[in-house]
């Protein structure tokens, strides 16, 4: 089940409407939010006011998109949500996935976890082919907020590539980061930042398609001059500016881990992954260091030389490694099924500086595509990413955490990324 296509760019701003006006399913979606979590949590003796039209058409708007869906087996559960197994009342054999937020009571703003709101917000906004579809958003009577998504029986692409009775070529690998690079394009296109780029966020539909998923560290960006975190993306997939403290960025830190997914998808293993077992060094940053560590010897060691300006960012500190930047024997020699003009667009993917990073649309513009092999089609392409738990289990995570606990030995699963995000 596709959303409603909508010709209006998602970023326009939308007009007030009269109260008495008819009510758009979007808006009575974010009054139904908001009712969640106004109820009062203890009785009191003082008269309330009477609800307002807007409310009780929400109440009743929320009532009957809950009533269209049937919730059936739990497919997943995380620290941040659990995900079922749901379909349509009307038609059974349409299934969907029925993601239900869990309240953090730590990172709130209006009774939701910051997160939550990020996801549903920017989920709303896009809407694209190779990017997972928001079907439908309400509360249920406990109070929490449930997002209705596409069914992915085919579980990720994270689960592909650890299964070795999987095989998989050059051309498969192609179609894949075909469909990454589109999405990618699309949302920076609309002035989004993903930040969480992982194979466990990239969830395989029934018919072969790939799609970006997980949206709660998702942020609008445009302004230069503006601060965002940089405590975001996965430790394995996060860039080095951020990990050397840059709070001004752009969609080079979501190419970076594009560059990552391409080279663990050719070699089926991540390619820089810092062994950080210890949680203890973790949070004290240790693993800002074992990643930096992992990412001179993949890449080469950040300097003035080969990234003017290094020296300035806010965390920046002197690596004890001191490797020149790989050149392209070394990338031709660890990903030889790649080719040399594939691995040319790996390299450019993998620049440590980001003003020298190729982008979104520089990427779909490369040679690559063009040589041979051809990207295989979708409906051809290998499907066994894990089944529908491992769809569950990725979207029931939280951002920033590495869902397989088995993944790699001695690898910390959860990322400790501290207070909220901006």
């Amino acid at each position: 089940m596709a959303p409603p296509s909508n010709t209006v760019s998602p970023l326009m701003p939308r007009s007030p409407s009269n109260l008495n006006a008819y009510m758009s399913p979007s808006r009575a979606k974010s009054l139904a939010m908001r009712k969640s979590i106004s109820k009062p949590q203890t009785a009191t003796i003082q008269s309330r006011p009477k609800p307002s039209a807007d409310f009780d058409m929400a109440e009743q708007m929320n009532e009957e998109i809950s009533n269209k869906y049937v919730k059936g087996k739990k497919l997943g559960e995380g620290t941040y949500a659990i995900v079922y197994k749901g379909h349509l009342r009307s038609d059974p054999t349409t299934l969907v996935a029925i993601k239900k937020f869990k309240v953090d009571p730590s990172q709130q703003r209006e009774g939701l976890n910051v997160d939550t709101i990020r996801e549903i917000k920017y989920l709303q906004e896009v809407s694209h082919p190779s990017i997972v579809a928001l079907l439908d958003v309400f509360s249920s009577k406990d109070q929490n907020i449930n997002m209705v998504i596409e069914y992915f029986p085919n579980g990720n692409l994270e689960e592909l590539i650890r299964d070795k009775t999987v095989s998989y070529g050059a051309a498969d690998v192609k179609a894949w980061m075909g469909m990454l690079c589109r999405a990618i394009y699309y949302c920076h296109s609309n002035f989004i930042l993903h930040r969480d780029i992982k194979p466990n966020n990239l969830l395989i539909a029934a018919d072969g398609e790939v799609k970006l998923a997980d949206f709660g560290l998702a942020r609008s960006f445009g302004d230069p001059r503006y601060q965002m975190t940089s405590a975001v993306i996965t430790l394995w997939y996060r860039p080095p500016e951020l990990l050397f403290g840059a709070r001004q960025y752009s969609g080079a830190v979501d190419m970076w881990s594009i560059g990552m997914v391409f080279a663990e998808l050719l070699i089926r293993r991540p390619y820089a992954a810092a062994d950080v077992a210890n949680q203890e060094v973790l949070a004290t940053g240790g693993g800002t260091v074992a990643q930096l560590d992992k990412i001179c010897e993949a890449v080469g060691t950040p300097s003035e030389d080969n990234w003017p300006g290094v020296s300035k960012l806010r965390d920046y500190f002197d690596l004890e490694k001191k490797i020149p930047v790989r050149d392209k024997s070394f990338y031709m020699q660890m990903f030889p099924t790649a080719g040399s003009v594939g691995v040319d667009l790996l390299m450019a993917m993998l620049k440590l500086d980001p003003r020298k990073r190729v982008t979104a649309r520089g990427a779909l513009e490369h040679e690559w595509w063009q040589v041979d092999p051809r990207p295989t089609d979708k409906e051809n392409l290998p499907k066994q990413g894990g089944g529908a738990t491992k769809m569950g289990a990725a979207e029931a995570a939280a951002p920033g955490v590495v869902v397989d606990e088995n993944r790699f030995k001695g690898v910390a699963k959860k990322l400790d990324f501290g207070g909220a995000r901006k």
